[in-house]
């Protein structure tokens, strides 16, 4: 499983909500003016090692009206707190904002389990410190699940089986984050995918499964339906375009084998067998130039010039 990926693509899809619910304090004094833009990870290649791109998320927060200055959020996502590494984020911090010409950077950091890690780091001598670096922890295990339960913030509830609840709590914990996409998610493609997100994490047994379809067999119903409709729908937009694309495909055959029965008439079986592969490869309307000509064509060289 990718938890990189995952955050990755929760992130993109609701960067207000992630900077609102890991950046509180920051987020406060945005606005609602503010454009936050996602980085293509293709435009630091040429400045950053593959050690340092391939755990980040970096957006650009940007005020229409030019007061103040671009601000970069960077998000990273570590598993395990053993394998986070201050001085490589550090090092990213430091190259995203000489490639971005900004000191406005606000690193954060997601921890999915529990462990040690370093929060900051001074480098100097006995007399000074020279450099002086902190991120913003966002450590999801020891934020308390009941205290979200009614969060407006869809990143918050999507996240609720990763943060901390009593092993009784589990079914509770993921209704509660269904229901928040529900509730705060209209979109129905996206729904779906983040159902995928709580499903993952949330990571119920068979009896808990069992228990969440006898307690909640309302909210079950109305998720399955949505679900229902939404895949009928997909459905029928499939078999729309298959039928457009069959038809398509039988006119551009019944040419093919058109012109060559024309060719086999006209000019012999050797003249059809040699241009066959041509005459079926060829596109709609290369094939109805060829059938015009056909028709009048003296020679094969006045048909397939």
């Amino acid at each position: 499983m990718s938890h990189d990926q995952n955050f990755k693509n929760l992130i993109l899809d609701y960067p207000r909500q992630a900077i609102e619910f890991a950046a509180a304090s920051e987020a406060a004094r945005l606005g609602e003016d503010v454009r936050i833009l996602p980085l293509r990870e293709e435009q630091l290649k040429e400045r950053l090692g593959d050690r340092f791109r391939e755990l980040d998320v970096p957006l650009l927060l940007e005020w229409p009206d030019g007061r103040r200055q671009a601000l970069l959020f960077v998000f990273e996502e570590e598993t395990e707190p053993g394998r986070f590494s201050i001085h490589r984020l550090i090092h990213y911090c430091v190259d995203i904002a000489e490639l971005y010409q900004t000191e406005r950077v606000v690193p954060v950091v997601i921890f999915l389990h529990p462990g040690q890690f370093r929060e900051s780091l001074s480098l100097g001598s006995d007399t000074r410190v020279y450099l002086h670096f902190s991120y913003l922890a966002w450590p999801l295990f020891g934020l308390k699940a009941r205290d979200y339960f009614d969060s407006p913030n869809l990143v918050a509830r999507l996240n609720l089986p990763n943060m901390h609840y009593a092993p009784e709590e589990k079914v509770e914990v993921y209704a509660q984050a269904v229901r928040g996409l529900r509730t705060l998610e209209p979109d129905r493609k996206r729904q779906i995918k983040y159902l995928d997100f709580v499903d993952i994490y949330a990571n119920l047994n068979e009896d808990e499964r069992q228990r969440y379809q006898q307690d909640y067999a309302e909210e079950i119903k109305t998720m399955s339906a949505f679900a229902d409709r939404f895949i009928e729908q997909g459905m029928q937009q499939g078999v729309q375009q298959g039928v457009q694309q069959g038809l398509q495909q039988g006119l551009q055959q019944g040419e093919a084998r058109t012109i060559l029965r024309l060719l086999d008439q006209k000019f012999g079986p050797e003249a059809a067998q040699a241009h066959r592969a041509r005459i079926e490869a060829a596109e709609p309307e290369q094939l109805e130039t060829w059938l015009d000509r056909i028709l009048t064509a003296e020679t094969l060289e006045t048909i397939f010039h």
